[in-house]
């Protein structure tokens, strides 16, 4: 199981603690240290099943810079929107798990954290 994490996100160390007291085993990944790839956040997002705008952190500056707002929210514009993540991983909403069997979450609640163990 990996998670990805923004040690400064209250969310994060929280998934952590539970991780920790389900004696999950895990390996953490600092996205903002090492941003994913765009092979890799494709594969998230297609294990999450959704698109990168709903992965979005659409209230970040950078965002605002960028007017994230503004771009279509659409198949021809998605690879748009993965470079910008993969660019700007603050962006990207966290903490996500996957799961060594695939199942893969936006662990920002309890249970989508235990969905996974």
């Amino acid at each position: 199981m990996e998670i990805w994490i923004n040690p400064a996100c209250s969310k994060c160390r929280t998934a952590l603690s539970i991780l920790d007291e389900e004696g999950a085993t895990y390996t953490v990944r600092r996205y903002l240290d090492e941003p994913p790839t765009v092979e890799e956040l494709r594969a998230v997002l297609d294990r999450l099943g959704l698109e990168p705008w709903d992965i979005t952190r659409t209230g970040e500056p950078v965002a605002k810079e960028l007017e994230l707002t503004t771009w279509p929210r659409d198949a021809d514009h998605r690879d748009r929107w993965i470079e910008a993540l993969t660019r700007h991983p603050k962006l990207i909403q966290r903490p996500i798990i996957t799961a060594d069997d695939g199942t893969t979450v936006v662990a920002r609640t309890d249970e989508a954290v235990r969905s996974v163990l």
